[in-house]
């Protein structure tokens, strides 16, 4: 989709209603909706963090999406998956937007001024790692004139996705998956760049695109 058509258009998701949990649990695990049942029961005190759902134009003018493979880390129960730019809140942050641009900033190298942010997306809960995330969905039009520096000691790769194939229904399927902490899972996804999305990711991915598809 040509950028300028679609920089146009998405600042009406604005006065859209969120969708989120309606839109989360159709790409969640089926474990992972009993955890968040236990979780809700158990009221734990999550970390926050905050993430950016980056949209630019490539050197063709096409609207893209950036999700960024992270580096392999022990114990870390997220490494080597995929996800947006984004992180743990600190104590200078003053809010979850200021968080998810400095870490945008931090790990692929696009400072906060020259994102503009749309709109804030539904929280959600990460059991594994004990972490509520705000995503946050922006503009980047400098892409062509400043690429992506991406964080070495972070991200491994950055993936850069055609807004067509996230919009497109034939990217979606079910895989059985192994992880650090679990094994044989069958798990809804969303097939992008040869990658394979779920999770978290996957259940953000899908309540940004039913709100695109509201506009687009």
């Amino acid at each position: 989709m040509d950028f300028d058509d679609f920089a146009i258009r998405i600042p009406k998701i604005k006065n859209l209603p969120l969708p989120g949990e309606a839109s989360h649990v159709k790409m969640a695990p089926n474990f992972r909706l009993e955890e968040l049942r236990r979780a809700r029961s158990e009221q734990k005190n999550p970390k926050k963090a905050g993430v950016m759902a980056l949209f630019y134009p490539d050197n063709q003018n096409d609207t893209h999406l950036l999700l960024i493979l992270r580096k392999s880390h022990p114990r870390d129960v997220h490494s080597n998956q995929i996800g947006f730019p984004g992180g743990k809140a600190e104590k200078q942050d003053v809010d979850l937007m200021a968080t998810a641009l400095r870490e945008t900033w931090e790990e692929v190298g696009v400072s906060p001024e020259k994102i503009e942010v749309i709109k804030g997306c539904s929280e959600i809960y990460i059991p594994p790692s004990n972490f509520e995330v705000k995503p946050f969905m922006g503009l980047y039009r400098n892409r062509k004139l400043e690429p992506f520096v991406p964080q070495k000691s972070e991200v491994a790769a950055l993936i850069e996705v055609p807004v067509s194939a996230f919009l497109d229904d034939s990217n979606l399927f079910t895989e059985s998956l192994t992880t650090s902490y679990a094994q044989n899972l069958s798990v809804p996804a969303f097939k992008l760049n040869g990658y394979t999305v779920w999770g978290a990711t996957a259940m953000m991915l899908n309540e940004m695109r039913t709100l695109l598809r509201e506009v687009l």
